[in-house]
């Protein structure tokens, strides 16, 4: 379920109400403007971010990349190692039915080795939910095999990409590696192609990997800071609260730390909810 308001597209997430848009989109807001989406959605609250790519720095932040994807950029290491992930790997651009047919198994293990085997949906329904996926493209990347012939040869897949284009940006919305075949250097190969494909070719302004994670630090937004010359576009997060969720979340941010220390679902969740109005208050 979605709301349109002043052109912008809202859609529900987690119990809160959050643009559908690029961050780089502003969103003005007044008061009343943001009681009535509260009131209109039902949500438990009005997430979305303003002063985009601030000269100062602030506790929430994107993942973004804006410069031409050249392989000049990197040190000696680097450039080693997005070379042996070409060498190894090859990358194409693919339709959803490729990776809803051939990507399951890249998506299984690579929960895997998160230790989120168990949230993983099954293979009908990945099937199912991949080839429902709208506005979206998808880079693959398959295992280069050794041949006597001059024609390529391939394996199975062992990584792909889902991308989502958004206003004249690209948001890196999904990104699995088959642990087995980093070896390959995949990673590299993997992103170094998209990088390029939507930087230098395609000519977007950015690239977009999402924003800071409240609940727990990204692997792969570290990854592309270190490895890709990805950087933080700081910004403000506005969190507008339903009238009962406001006195609750003020009521509980004096203990928030007893929230982060106890092993529990439903503190688990308290705890990320503080986490937020932590950053929201750091903001003011």
């Amino acid at each position: 379920m979605s709301v349109i308001y002043k052109n912008i597209k809202w859609k529900y997430y987690h119990g809160a109400l959050i643009p559908d848009v690029a961050p780089h989109v502003k969103i003005n807001l007044s008061r009343k403007d943001e009681k009535y989406l509260i009131k209109k959605s039902g949500a438990y609250f009005l997430r979305y971010i303003s002063n985009w790519d601030a000269d100062c720095n602030t506790d929430f932040w994107y993942v973004v990349k804006d410069k031409e994807e050249s392989i000049g950029q990197y040190n000696k290491k680097r450039r080693y190692e997005i070379k042996k992930g070409l060498k190894n790997c090859i990358v194409k651009k693919v339709n959803n039915i490729e990776i809803a047919t051939n990507g399951f198994e890249v998506y299984k293990k690579a929960l895997r080795s998160y230790g989120l085997e168990s949230a993983a949906i099954s293979k009908e329904n990945f099937y199912k939910s991949t080839l429902k996926k709208v506005g979206c493209e998808y880079f693959a990347v398959y295992e280069r095999l050794e041949s006597e012939v001059e024609n390529e040869e391939r394996g199975g897949m062992i990584a792909y990409g889902q991308n989502k284009m958004e206003d004249g940006s690209v948001n890196y919305v999904t990104i699995k590696f088959h642990p087995e075949f980093m070896r390959l250097y995949s990673s590299y190969a993997l992103l170094y192609t998209m990088n390029e494909y939507y930087l230098n070719e395609k000519k977007y302004l950015y690239i977009n990997d999402g924003a800071r994670s409240i609940s727990h630090d990204t692997n792969i937004q570290n990854f592309l800071i270190q490895k890709f010359n990805f950087r933080k576009a700081y910004c403000k997060l506005n969190v507008i609260y339903r009238w009962d969720i406001k006195i609750i979340v003020n009521t509980l941010f004096s203990f928030r730390k007893i929230f982060s220390i106890v092993d529990n679902k439903a503190f688990d969740k308290i705890s990320v909810l503080m986490k937020q109005e932590e950053i929201r208050r750091s903001c003011e």
